[in-house]
């Protein structure tokens, strides 16, 4: 415990973000440096508790009362050391996770909790910075070869784990760049694409191969790939977006929030991409349905590409300020949370639900929605119409960010010969993750559905612990 009375003398303190006015004219991250002695008594507020509690809200088991006593001291490669003994690639989750283990910070009973988001972000800036950060591959190879099929973060986290065992490491991925959902997903303002890029380099340098563009279960087959790898690793995520089933979905003008993103990803990594005139929403009233993250990506690239107007409907009731009676500490609380991209603008409505969309010449032009209450009906909750409360509303763009049903039914499964349950997902027991092919192993969204990135390394780590087991004996 690095100073006893820090969680009584200091309150909270977050780093500020850039102006609005300045962030929306450029795709750079929005927050500020924060100042190493601003974070350093930070750190100092955590108490070291007798029992972490932050330690059960992270999937990853992170180390956080160490590296928090660690930078109030100012030790700052043992706290990289620290943070890397549980967390691939802290600067991802650092800049992108939710950060569950704060929501558990038992400080945050009667107080603001520890900024432990933060604290993490920095130290891996820092090492980064120093150099600290180098490939670390394995002393002595096994011969064993291991397919990783997917490359988001699950994927990732395996194949590095997996060539730190001194196995022969190749990482698949359809699309034309390795990163998945960080590559593609993600806006620039929230996490850019260099620090994925120095990953990758470090991951290339201790072993693991790189191969894009390949279409696993299409042009290599399940059964090449059984004949050429003594293992496979299933990292495919979970990217079947919820469709939305009213009249008119299918009018030009209707988007799924992932084909938005992606093109917008591809214009700012520099790709000769002529923007298709529908995915841009410069001068255009645009209407987000689903008031997740994806929608805040959608709303924070609308406001770049200079939308006249955006409005976000989510179909759920607006959350309480604070945490209810059904939200008790340590569990992650349903509050009402305001994102960089919402603190930049839009219109946020809650219990909307849309009933038809209406087009002229195949083009859409209005939504047609009404106002929902949500009620339980033979044990099962659902959204009840408020009569007189339908609208209409004038619009050129809806993007689609309803979150995702599950991973997509690709012919890799069946080729494999691994099952999967009724929602999609790859089975798989809880602990060895071994699918119902024996030689065959899921990792992330493709086993637990839509999920954390932290939940993604962690599911990484844990496939390739496990992987390693099974190679032994292969």
């Amino acid at each position: 415990m690095g100073k006893v009375t820090g969680f009584l003398e200091l309150t909270r303190e977050t780093p500020t973000r850039r102006p609005v006015q300045e962030r929306v004219r450029d795709w750079e991250e929005v927050y500020q440096p924060f100042p190493v002695e601003s974070l350093r008594g930070q750190a100092s507020r955590c108490m070291d508790c007798g029992i972490p509690f932050c330690h059960q809200g992270c999937p990853l088991g992170n180390l956080i009362p160490d590296w928090n006593d660690l930078v109030y001291r100012d030790r700052w490669r043992e706290a990289t050391a620290r943070l890397h003994t549980t967390n691939n690639f802290p600067e991802f989750t650092g800049r992108l996770c939710p950060a569950p283990c704060e929501a558990s910070c038992v400080l945050g009973i009667n107080d603001l909790p520890v900024t432990i988001k933060q604290v993490e972000v920095s130290i891996i800036d820092n090492a980064f910075e120093q150099g600290w950060v180098i490939p670390e591959p394995a002393a002595k190879r096994t011969g064993k070869k291991v397919a990783v099929v997917g490359s988001g973060p699950a994927g990732l986290a395996a194949a590095q784990q997996l060539a730190r065992q001194g196995h022969d490491v190749v990482l698949f991925e359809r699309a034309d760049r390795i990163g998945g959902l960080l590559r593609y997903g993600i806006p620039d303002f929230k996490m850019h694409k260099r620090l994925l890029d120095r990953r990758l380099e470090q991951m290339a340098a201790e072993g693991v191969e790189f191969r894009a563009s390949v279409d696993v279960g299409g042009q290599l087959t399940g059964e090449q790939l059984r004949k050429d790898f003594d293992a496979v690793c299933l990292a495919v995520g979970a990217t079947q977006a919820r469709p939305l089933t009213v009249p008119g979905a299918d009018l030009e003008g209707v988007h799924l929030a992932m084909t938005y993103l992606e093109q917008q990803n591809r214009v700012v990594a520099g790709d000769d991409v002529v923007y298709e005139p529908t995915l841009d929403a410069k001068g255009k009233r645009v209407i987000i349905l689903g008031g997740g993250d994806t929608g805040a990506d959608c709303l924070g690239t609308a406001h770049r590409q200079g939308a006249a107007n955006v409005r976000q409907y989510e179909i759920a009731p607006r959350p309480p300020d604070s945490r209810s009676p059904s939200d008790p500490w340590p569990q992650w609380p349903n509050i009402y949370r305001v994102s960089a991209a919402h603190e930049e603008g839009g219109e946020r409505e809650y219990a909307i639900m849309t009933t038809k969309l209406e087009g002229e010449n195949g083009v859409l032009k209005r939504l047609h929605g009404v106002r929902v209450e949500m009620v339980r009906k033979d044990g099962q909750l659902a959204f009840e119409p408020v009569p007189g409360t339908e609208f209409s509303e004038d619009v050129d763009l809806i993007f689609l960010a309803m979150g995702f049903t599950g991973p997509e039914p690709l012919p890799l499964f069946t080729q494999l010969g691994v099952e999967c349950d009724v929602m999609g997902r790859v089975k798989a027991d809880a602990v060895t993750r071994q699918t119902t092919a024996p030689d065959v192993f899921v990792a992330g969204d493709a086993r637990r559905g839509a999920s954390l990135i932290v939940w993604a390394i962690a599911e990484g780590r844990q496939a390739a612990e496990q992987m390693g087991k099974y190679l032994v004996n292969a």
